[in-house]
């Protein structure tokens, strides 16, 4: 009776598992969870039959390496979660998650990786709650039979370091830090530690960003370059589907077909899930052991044709939307069109007929501090951030004594500044000071770096505020590579409307401000064989470009919602003659 109790106790450990790829494997085990997914339950590759090709391609012998660059609404994460799933239940291995920050690894383990361990029954008894007592099981590093998964971030060096792995999954590669502190390139760090492992496999995906610096678009051009072709319903031709293919008539998103590329007739959406269920993934360059693999929002069953259209239509005249428009529903990279802007072109966009008095939702102003002057910029905002320039000031004095301090305080609140950033990277002190008891001041840090946001999220801002020692003024940090690269895209919208900026006809705005405003341009360099952007200078002076940025990042700082301010009719900024 204890050897038949003992047998069958042990009977589960002796079975070999059964020899599944990784989407047979999610098809009879994996559960989408309530709280990750609008389609809870259990999953079927069938209702994206694209992942199929992706999932199974780990399963290949000869592949080390599978590269994802896709649009987004394609589920990316579902197929990383797939894939941990897989290694955790059938094929027991060390595994990292790379996310770009800590931070999105820590939301990642909280929001999708319990979630799938709860509500999939293979997984729950394997990896431990992270409230137990169990000390291999935390919140960043599990433990389960065989194995162990850990959660990092490419922006720390310490989580790259140590263990070796044999599964490497690096989730949106192009958001991530040029070097791990000093470490270096935090993709080629993780691939390290799979050395050890003749059998490792090393996933890549994201969305691409800029072409020349995406790092995912560099590793799809070094794969296979596989594209998922689909079977025209008329001509049974195979082709892919893409931009330049979805006709519409009159520009109206809702007659959106696409038009096969061999026949040219034009298909309806209703065609699109036995197109997906019949295509097929076809290499377009040898294949040399790295697996690639691209995907457009065209393809995505949880997004319409008309509904990609749409979003075109919105981000058309604004390079900044339409950059992510490119990015994420094309799964492309952008392409810049120049890297600086004409400022003789701009003294074109003058108003002669600024009107006065505007009530905006808010007034900002950026300051930049100089040993003889402050420059200022005041700058009204309404809605979809379309900014209306009210004044330049260069106020002389020496800016180590409190006389031109007392004439900025004039200024400010003389047009009703809500608030102002005023930039403390010199005479740091009386910047301080002057910013100490004015709730409408706040001094700020430029901060360099291209992948940087301009202000950090309001989660990040409270942590540092709590980890401050002193009391004393604590300048924000400002991402000025991402200001200056907003303000360049606002400067090429040419339509009035989200994001345009206005100029007034006042002396202030003369031949020398559109001069500095534009005395900067991106430049790509190399170093260490990877390319990377910085601003340089194409003249002395960029004090209008430096307070603009700031006036910018004050905008941002005050947190007013300007999507619902109102929009009005005839805005009269309050400027004056000088």
């Amino acid at each position: 009776m204890i050897i038949d109790l003992a047998s069958r106790q042990l009977r589960p450990t002796l079975i070999p598992p059964p020899d599944l790829t990784v989407s047979e494997w999610a098809d009879e085990f994996r559960r989408l969870s309530p709280e990750a997914s609008a389609e809870p339950g259990r999953w079927n590759t069938d209702r994206a039959p694209y992942q199929r090709g992706i999932l199974d391609a780990v399963n290949d012998p000869a592949t080390h390496t599978v590269v994802i660059m896709s649009s987004a609404q394609v589920g990316k994460t579902e197929l990383l979660l797939n894939l941990i799933g897989y290694y955790v239940h059938q094929d027991p291995s060390p595994i990292l998650c790379l996310q770009p920050t800590l931070d999105m690894a820590e939301a990642f383990s909280k929001d999708r990786l319990a979630p799938m361990v709860r509500d999939t029954p293979a997984l729950r008894g394997k990896i431990a709650d992270p409230r137990s007592r169990d000390s291999g099981n935390t919140l960043l590093h599990k433990k389960f039979p065989g194995g162990h998964i850990t959660m990092a971030g490419a922006n720390s060096p310490a989580s790259l370091a140590s263990r070796p792995i044999r599964i490497v999954l690096c989730d949106e590669v192009d958001r991530y830090p040029q070097s791990a502190a000093a470490e270096g390139d935090p993709v080629n760090l993780a691939r390290k530690r799979t050395n050890t492992f003749w059998n490792r496999k090393v996933v890549l995906t994201s969305t691409p960003t800029v072409k020349g610096l995406s790092r995912i678009e560099d590793a799809y051009l070094g794969s296979d370059q596989r594209k998922y072709h689909v079977k025209c319903p008329e001509c049974g031709e195979y082709f892919v589907m893409r931009w330049e293919l979805l006709k519409m008539l009159d520009s109206r998103p809702e007659t959106a077909q696409m038009a096969c590329d061999k026949c040219g007739c034009l298909i309806d959406e209703k065609h699109k899930p036995r197109m997906l269920a019949g295509g097929d993934w076809i290499a377009g360059a040898e294949f040399n052991g790295v697996a690639g693999f691209h995907l457009s929002e065209f393809y995505s069953p949880w997004r319409h044709w008309r509904e990609v259209a749409e979003d075109f239509i919105r981000a058309k005249e604004n390079p900044e939307q339409l950059q992510v428009w490119v990015n994420t529903s094309l799964g492309e990279t952008w392409e810049e069109q120049g890297e600086s802007v004409d400022h003789i072109g701009l003294l074109s966009r003058v108003e002669e007929n600024y009107p006065q008095d505007a009530d905006y939702p808010l007034r900002t102003c950026g300051v930049d501090v100089q040993k003889d002057r402050l420059e200022a910029s005041i700058v009204g905002w309404s809605k979809g951030e379309e900014a209306w320039l009210i004044d330049h000031l260069i106020l002389p004095g020496d800016t180590a004594k409190q006389e031109v301090w007392d004439d900025l305080d004039d200024e400010l609140r003389a047009y009703s500044i809500h608030l102002a950033a005023i930039d403390s990277g010199y005479n740091t002190s009386m910047v301080y000071a002057f910013c100490e008891g004015r709730r409408y001041t706040v001094p700020i840090k430029g901060i360099t770096g291209i992948g940087r946001p301009l202000i950090e999220d309001e989660r990040k801002r409270r942590q540092r505020l709590r980890n401050r020692r002193k009391k004393s003024a604590s300048p924000e940090p400002i991402g000025v590579d991402q200001g200056k690269a907003l303000v360049f895209s606002r400067l090429k919208i040419s339509q009035k409307g989200d994001g345009y900026i206005h100029f007034p006809a006042t002396a202030a705005f003369d031949d020398e401000y559109f001069a500095q405003l534009t005395a900067e341009k991106l430049v790509t360099r190399y170093s260490k064989g990877r390319p990377r952007q910085e601003w340089v200078q194409t003249r002395p002076r960029n004090e209008a470009l430096d307070c603009l940025v700031y006036a910018l990042a004050a905008m941002r700082l005050a947190g007013v919602d300007l999507s619902r301010a109102p929009d009005p009719d005839k805005p009269k900024p309050r400027w004056r003659h000088r």
